[in-house]
């Protein structure tokens, strides 16, 4: 698996864990600083989930728009941090969507439940389909 993969499930991991104790450094010093991880993954990592955390209630916003029928506090929480991620990289990067898309794919099918793909891929989609055409 290469490191940028590594490095996004990492920051997924890391936004999940600060959506639930609401302090995002806390997390990145405990969960990815120590970790034994090459420096340029873990690195990546940080980078990714603090700019996501930073842009939090922007990407909220997205979500909702795209989430139709969903409140977004009934979206579950490790699918609510990949949305967030991907839609940072999205936005904010200079990652092709489609190499974006496909690893919030993948990381979904480790760590989310099994509609959580089609789920994942619908928003993304439709917003790739509106926003980027």
């Amino acid at each position: 698996m290469g490191k940028r993969s590594t490095s996004r499930k990492l920051a997924m991991k890391t936004l999940y864990q600060a959506s639930v104790s609401g302090d995002i450094e806390i997390v990145v010093d405990r969960f990815l600083r120590g970790s034994e991880y090459l420096l340029e993954t873990k690195n990546w990592a940080i980078e990714l989930a603090q700019k996501t955390w930073s842009k939090k209630a922007e990407l909220n916003e997205i979500i909702k728009r795209y989430a139709i029928g969903w409140d977004i506090d009934r979206i579950n929480p490790i699918d609510k941090s990949i949305l967030q991620l991907a839609f940072y990289e999205i936005k904010y990067t200079e990652t092709p969507p489609q190499v974006i898309i496909n690893e919030a794919l993948e990381i979904s099918k480790k760590y989310s439940t099994e509609d959580s793909p089609k789920f994942i891929n619908g928003i993304l989609g439709n917003y790739i389909n509106k926003e980027k055409s």
